[in-house]
């Protein structure tokens, strides 16, 4: 599982924080919008269903009005006339319209609609209203008597509303039997009135709507957002819901509707749902912008720890994991002037005092092992010395004066070689020269000594440490090929692969076996005691503590029957000095 740093904690605290409080407002604001919106259609609906009493009890008081004309006296005595008296009418006759006329009058002037009575007399053939008498059309005036309020549209769009009385009252199903009849009518111009009465708060645009007739609308409706209305209800069925949600537009719109058993019309009210909780949403706004501005400086607040406090503590702690794996490279930079600064400066103190230290250690072990291995050298030097001047002693006795020479002119190359150690490294040709002289000198002592030296001439140039090739050599004589009877034969070959040098020493000398050959590599890579040999002891090292622990020695059977011994290393080219002996 990944960790988790300092800035995500703190994150997921401030956001564990602020979680429930905003899971609370949500369920509060909830439940607030609801009440809101609960007392709302409350409202609207107690406003919709006094408007609408209004409204019916106009109707309803004009439609009262022809019960009571019905039993008036004059308009009784009218009803009783049955001579039709011609085209003109006697003086009691207009005498008693005269008197019907100023009752009619009277009641229409007794509400504040406008309207009109109109009664009709079959017998008289005549129609009288409260500013006229007339003529009239009976079969027209049979065809429109219908029980309850009857609905015309007008010419010019508005809605004309009738209500017919009869006596008797069967006559409904007979208008032939009908002897007085009494029409009372208005038109929607009233009910318009008291709409943009209703609309004054300027937000609301109410309506009535009858399915079949139409709808009545104020002065000035939003015609296009309405007819939607109408038409979004009617197709989902739901004229009859008091209060629903219906978007319109794209926007949503709270509806309030009330029917009326008086007319039979909708009373249709609609607000755009933003007008109501556009408060409320404004102040949600504000708390998420508040939430957000407390998130966001916790936020920065993380930051400014983790930048002050875990990013300086994972670099002291990488640092030291570096120290750990032994890079004393490591140097971390102090910013400002904090503690972190402070114990910043201290350890890069201590990092360079321990890397010097180590670099003394260091230098200290080479110079043991380079020691060891000059005193090995001026422990074998001086038999290897006497062996040649007996031999010299010898030829010069036998009067073999090229033998002589020969081996004074090599053994003046080796020594010369030899005393020339203080250099840290020398190119190959010249270890395999000297070398050469060494071969040279054992050809000399030992005549059936065949050397083959394989260096490609890319590689003269390569530089190694001196005094490597030598005892790998002298290893091959002295151990393998000196204890084994007949003709000797050493090959040396040097070759170059994926940036790997390699050295190969092969004999056919006695050799190894196998378990020979595993406990002297085993020997090699542990401390030295008196039983391994300190040549190839010292070789190994020196290679390891120049190259790495990648670079030292192997050793295998030889092809050519004895052993076989490889010298291999890879060139520090981070180091600028050995790059440059490299290059």
């Amino acid at each position: 599982m990944p960790k988790i740093n300092l800035f995500t904690k703190i994150v997921l605290i401030l956001v564990a924080m602020l979680l429930p409080i905003m899971g609370l407002y949500l369920i509060s604001n909830r439940t607030s919008t609801g009440v809101l919106r609960s007392e709302l259609d409350r409202s609207n609906t107690n406003r919709l269903v006094f408007f609408q009493n209004q409204i019916d009890t106009n109707i309803s008081t004009m439609a009262l009005w022809t019960n009571l004309l019905i039993h008036d006296p004059d308009i009784a005595e009218l009803r009783d006339t049955f001579d039709n008296p011609g085209p003109s009418l006697p003086l009691d006759m207009i005498t008693l319209i005269n008197r019907i006329q100023r009752k009619l009058s009277i009641q229409e002037n007794s509400s504040n609609w406008q309207n009109s009575l109109y009664i009709y007399s079959p017998a008289l053939g005549r129609v009288v209203s409260s500013n006229d008498v007339r003529t009239y059309d009976d079969a027209e005036l049979k065809k429109r008597m219908k029980r309850g309020w009857q609905v015309k549209e007008e010419s010019d769009g508005r809605l004309l509303f009738s209500l017919f009385t009869a006596t008797p009252y069967g006559s409904f199903d007979h208008p032939q039997d009908a002897n007085l009849i009494i029409e009372v009518r208005f038109d929607s111009r009233n009910i318009v009135q008291m709409l943009d009465e209703f609309k004054s708060d300027g937000r609301r645009d109410p309506f009535f709507y009858k399915e079949g007739v139409g709808a009545i609308f104020s002065s000035d409706p939003n015609r296009a957002i309405a007819e939607e209305l109408i038409r979004k209800l009617e197709a989902e069925g739901t004229m009859d819901v008091s209060n629903q949600t219906v978007r319109l537009g794209g926007k949503p719109y709270l509806v309030n509707s009330q029917w009326s058993a008086t007319t039979g019309w909708h009373l249709i009210d609609y607000i755009p749902l933003s007008d109501v909780v556009g408060p409320i949403v404004e102040t949600n706004r504000m708390f998420y912008a508040a939430v957000g501005s407390l998130l966001l400086m916790g936020c920065v607040l993380a930051y400014v720890l983790y930048a002050q406090v875990q990013a300086p503590l994972k670099q002291l702690v990488g640092s030291f994991l570096k120290l750990k794996l032994e890079d004393y490279s490591v140097r971390l930079k102090p910013k400002g002037t904090n503690e972190f600064s402070f114990v910043f400066m201290r350890f890069n103190s201590m990092v360079e005092q321990i890397q010097e230290l180590f670099e003394k250690v260091y230098l200290e072990r080479i110079h043991v092992r380079e020691a060891r291995l000059k005193q090995l050298q001026s422990q074998i030097n001086p038999h290897f010395f006497y062996n040649c001047f007996s031999f010299i002693s010898s030829m010069a006795k036998m009067q073999n004066y090229p033998a002589v020479v020969a081996m004074a002119e090599n053994l003046s190359s080796y020594y010369r070689y030899t005393t020339r150690q203080e250099r840290d490294f020398v190119p190959l040709s010249e270890e395999l020269d000297f070398v050469g002289s060494y071969l040279e000198i054992h050809k000399l002592r030992r005549n059936r000594l065949e050397v083959r030296i394989d260096l490609p001439s890319r590689l003269r140039r390569i530089e190694i440490p001196p005094l490597v090739v030598q005892p790998l050599v002298e290893n091959a004589i002295v151990h393998g090929i000196e204890k084994k009877d007949g003709e000797g034969m050493i090959a040396l070959t040097v070759s170059e692969r994926d940036g790997e040098f390699r050295i190969v020493v092969d004999d056919n000398g006695k050799g190894m076996d196998e378990k020979a050959r595993e406990e002297l590599l085993r020997r090699l890579g542990s401390a030295i005691d008196e039983r391994t040999g300190c040549g190839l002891w010292n070789v190994n090292q020196r290679l390891q503590l120049r190259f790495g622990e990648s670079a030292g020695l192997n050793v295998e059977a030889s092809p050519l029957g004895g052993l076989r011994v490889t010298l291999r290393w890879r060139p520090k080219t981070t180091n600028p000095a050995e790059a440059k002996a490299y290059a």
